[in-house]
């Protein structure tokens, strides 16, 4: 192999990998190879593995303030190293640079921090006499080794999102990054090194046959990814033979249903930002704009004007720009695809295109006329695209919303407060937001229902499934 391949990390150092084979990482603003990454190897996986549960003995009865203490460093030290995190982001997945820092590497420490301070706050039912004679009490434990999976869109974010409730509760972990960016994953491993002890945290790289490998393998007692619908279905087909708990954050295809009396303006600012960060890469990110009819013509200029002037692409240092590349050529095909087969009746208001010879960037797309069976509003694009439906009544903007397999999120833009509460009360999403799309604060709970998983990311919610709940009684005796 290159002098540019990766190392995974095993039980608290860079290995040289045995592998014979090695992923080519592909900058996606220029379509060059910068390094590679090896497939780790059976033996490799079994070698992680076997350096997690050795850890997990003793990690697992730290104290809740052990483990903050390890965390707050490990948090203290990717602050300190957030440029470079930044730079290997903006390498991997063709993001704009400059905003890289502030937008997710600032959130990813912000998040280690808050599942530190969730490792001191273990809920429970109060010890007590449930039973004459006997004295109850509950234990919050962790329940072993994790395996994780985690995608290309947000590598460190969703990383973290993985591995801090997990080593928070006591666990120890096995991740696998995405194959076409694992570069700041590795970089939050060697730090992992260096704040705790070795073997909590173990890092392989490999392809879709590593990650199933990773998941199958018979020492993890609980499997996590955050992926597509296919992926998360096998996962639960493979973890069911094991009886392995599962955790799945999985696939969105966000409403945002608009009503007459919210302003067109703060509209399409705000689902222009939602629907294009990232280039629409986001299972959150609006996708599906229900309009009154009697405000489609002015909302969807609105989202037009908005989307040329602020929801431009180009190349990580460019100046200017809202998003970068689509992470990868098939990805970059993938929304193609989708515009290209558009129905006769649909109508591109804006974009539609791929921009540039050289890189895999694609403009920012709206479709109006879209009825609820067309492809583009029933799949999850992952790309900047979004369509446009109207509706009359609310029962009908309702019913089109929740009539996705999708269930992770969406949004109600309205003045009206009772409006807006029937509405986050029969939308059938994970997340609802009121006159905004996208935010998240680390305090709150992320995941969805039906076809987009169970189990949530962030919040206590997010670290209370990385635990387990024991019983324990106690005879009291006689005199």
């Amino acid at each position: 192999m290159s002098e540019t391949t990766l190392r995974p990390i095993i039980d608290g150092a860079e290995v040289d990998s045995g592998a014979d084979e090695a992923i080519a990482l592909i900058n996606p603003a220029t379509e060059e190879v910068y390094a590679h990454a090896p497939i780790s190897t059976p033996a490799e996986i079994d070698r992680a593995y076997d350096a997690a549960d050795r850890a997990f003995r003793s990690w697992g009865r730290t104290t809740p303030a052990e483990r903050q203490l390890a965390l707050f460093r490990l948090a203290d030290a990717m602050e300190a190293h957030a440029d470079e995190f930044a730079d290997l982001e903006s390498e991997d997945t063709g993001k704009p640079r400059a905003t890289l820092v502030a937008d997710e590497i600032d959130q990813s420490v912000d998040q280690l921090r808050f599942f530190a301070g969730a490792a001191r706050d273990l809920d429970g039912r109060s010890a007590g006499e449930y039973l004459a004679g006997h004295t109850s009490f509950i234990r919050r434990e962790p329940i072993g080794v994790i395996g994780q999976v985690t995608p290309w869109n947000y590598p460190l974010n969703m990383a973290v999102w993985k591995i801090a409730p997990a080593i928070a509760a006591g666990n120890t972990v096995v991740l696998k990054p995405s194959d076409t960016t694992p570069q700041s994953t590795l970089l939050l491993g060697r730090l992992a090194a260096e704040h705790l002890p070795a073997g909590v945290l173990n890092v392989v790289t490999g392809d879709r046959s590593t990650g199933a490998a990773l998941l199958q393998h018979p020492t993890p007692q609980m499997v996590a990814i955050t992926g597509s619908v296919r992926a998360g279905m096998q996962v639960a087909r493979a973890a069911a033979d094991d009886l392995k708990r599962v955790h799945l954050e999985l696939g969105g295809k966000a409403p945002a249903i608009v009503f007459p009396d919210a302003d067109p303006q703060k509209v399409a600012e705000g689902l222009v930002l939602a629907a294009y960060f990232n280039g629409g890469q986001d299972c959150t990110a609006a996708t599906r704009v229900i309009v009154h009819e009697s405000v489609h013509d002015e909302v969807v200029a609105a989202l037009a004007a908005r989307a040329q002037s602020h929801g431009r692409t180009g190349a990580p240092h460019d100046d200017g720009i809202l998003y970068g590349a689509l992470n990868n050529a098939d990805q970059l095909s993938r929304v193609a695809g989708v515009v290209d087969r558009l129905p006769a009746h649909a109508d591109i208001v804006t974009g539609g295109r791929r921009q540039g010879d050289r890189g895999y960037f694609y403009e920012a797309t709206i479709v109006t006329r879209m009825q609820q069976d067309d492809e583009a509003v029933q799949e999850e694009i992952f790309g900047p695209v979004l369509t446009v439906q109207t509706f009359r009544t609310e029962e009908e903007a309702l019913e089109l919303a929740n009539g996705v397999r999708y269930a992770l999120a969406a949004s109600v833009w309205t003045d009206r407060h009772a409006r807006a509460m029937r509405f986050s009360r029969d939308l059938d999403f994970g997340c609802v937001w009121i006159n905004t799309h996208i935010p998240f604060v680390s305090d709150m709970p992320h995941g969805g229902f039906k076809h987009s998983g169970y189990g949530k990311d962030l919040s206590h919610y997010g670290f209370e499934d990385y635990t387990r709940i024991k019983h324990v009684m106690s005879y009291l005796g006689e005199g």
